[in-house]
């Protein structure tokens, strides 16, 4: 044996005790979680949808809604959803915020594990011998070689008190909260898409019943016309009956307007032009959508709508920016080491005799801040406050989104069939009027005012059946539909 050997052996095993020691109290101490443990509050709005009254009547379920190729099925308003899906800037632009989150989540994760770096070098030396002895009276030079591999461990810090795990755990769930953030815009740009496509639909019956209108105008102006060179009815009469195809030719020139407008609307949230082939007709009804959605369900089901999922991600990330609060009031413990070969011959690199090590553990502890430290932890649990406070707003928020809905849905049948029989009375009214006014039995106005009326009555109808269907648009994505977990 040789000399020393029995010392470097009992360096090494005390050397490899002391790491074992270091990494079972990183084991012991490092599962303390000073996080506040989360529960999810209950949600503050009632446990049931309202019913009856004004409301649907229905039994309360949880039932899901379906997703969006299931929902709509008209075969052009699903190409451009599906268009948008791709081509939708926001959406985009939330892809690139979930790609964000996701390396910010990845580079926080790394902390938890060493950072292990490795080095070759090379160095040479030469200088004058009188030099390197500190004389004049040498002649020649000193020439010097050294070679170097070396891998170690810098600034590792042990997370004995959980803040790193809670910094990361933080980072993740602000990811999640992006990915459903990315979720709720998704639900909002198809509802978006499909409020605007009837919208299109309606502009163009709107159209229609104006022009209708402009033609029933000029065969009355004509009627009348004759009436007037007949001698029966005055100038009068005829100025009258000029009103209603004036009017009607304003609605069409504002209503093309309006399409025109309401068209570019679609094009923006789309991402693209839309070409002419996708653009719907002037009659509402074949614009059909999934009319067998739960009438009421229960309140728990919001619970699942991805804005509600985010705002409730934000609240866990900052419940876990507490915790990383909390431990930086304790010691934080940095471990930095090497360990490689080193020797003044390249062949000589890898014997036994050229090892070399060093470790260097640190351990610091804030002893005076001013306050810094409780600051931030005062300021972390403000945030988790804040975060709770739009936590519930958001759930309070989808819970009126539905009840809306629903007071809509309870109604709208009702006010769709008052609408129908109003545009019934009035076109009898008008068609009676007519009669009367060629029979000479009345006069021009009586007609004129059942004209205007029936017009009025029809584009109440068009506006009536478009917030029907717009309505099932609406409860649809209040509850949470819009997804499709299948594309």
């Amino acid at each position: 044996m040789k000399p020393g050997g029995a010392t470097n052996r009992e360096t090494g095993i005390r050397r490899r005790s002391f790491l074992g020691s270091i990494a079972s109290a990183a084991w012991v101490v490092g599962c303390i979680d000073l996080a506040p443990r989360y529960r999810r509050s209950p949600p503050p709005v009632p446990p049931n949808f309202p019913a009856g009254g004004v409301y649907p009547a229905a039994p309360a379920s949880e039932l899901a809604a379906p997703a969006w190729r299931d929902f709509f099925s008209d075969p052009k308003l699903l190409r451009l959803i599906d268009l948008a899906l791709r081509e939708n800037r926001d959406l985009r632009a939330a892809a690139a915020q979930i790609t964000q989150a996701r390396a910010r989540y990845q580079v926080q994760r790394a902390a938890l594990f060493p950072n292990v770096t490795a080095q070759a070098g090379a160095s040479f030396l030469s200088e004058p011998n009188s030099v390197a002895a500190g004389t004049s009276t040498l002649a020649g030079s000193f020439n010097e070689r050294l070679y170097s591999l070396t891998g170690g461990v810098a600034s590792y810090e042990l997370d004995l008190f959980g803040k790193v795990r809670d910094l990361t755990r933080a980072a993740r769930d602000q990811y999640l909260a992006t990915k459903a953030g990315r979720d709720a815009l998704q639900i909002t740009l198809v509802a978006s898409i499909a409020n605007q496509y009837l919208t299109l639909s309606a502009d163009q019956a709107l159209i229609v019943v104006a022009e209708e209108t402009l033609a029933s105008g000029e065969d009355s102006v004509a009627v009348t016309r004759q009436r007037f060179n007949s001698g029966i009815d005055d100038e009068l009469a005829l100025s009258q009956a000029e009103t209603i195809v004036q009017q009607a030719r304003y609605q069409i020139e504002r209503l093309r307007t309006q399409f025109a407008q309401d068209r570019d609307a679609l094009d923006l949230l789309v991402g693209a032009t839309v070409s002419d082939d996708l653009i719907p007709g002037a009659d509402i009804h074949d614009v059909a959508v999934l009319e067998q959605l739960p009438q009421a369900v229960r309140s728990t089901v919001l619970l699942t709508r991805p804005d509600v999922i985010q705002a409730e991600d934000q609240l866990r990330a900052t419940n876990a920016d507490i915790g990383a609060a909390r431990a930086a009031f304790f010691p934080s413990i940095v471990l930095t080491g090497s360990g490689g070969v080193e020797s003044l011959a390249l062949a000589n690199l890898f014997r036994g005799s050229s090892g070399t090590w060093s470790f260097d553990p640190s351990i610091s502890q804030t002893i005076f801040d001013a306050g810094a430290l409780r600051g931030n932890l005062l300021l972390a649990k403000a945030q988790r406050d804040q975060a709770l406070a739009q936590y519930e707003k958001a759930v309070q928020a989808a819970f009126r989104d539905v009840a809306d809905a629903l007071a809509v849905r309870g109604t709208i049948d009702r006010q769709l069939d008052a609408q129908q029989r109003l545009v019934a009375a009035n076109q009898t009214a008008e068609r009676i009027a007519r009669a009367r006014y060629e029979s000479g039995s009345d006069t021009y106005l009586n007609w004129l005012i059942t004209q205007r009326s029936l017009f009025v009555a029809q584009q109440s109808l068009v506006s009536v059946e478009l917030l029907r269907v717009q309505n099932l648009v609406s409860l649809y994505a209040a509850l949470g539909g819009g997804l499709d977990t299948a594309a």
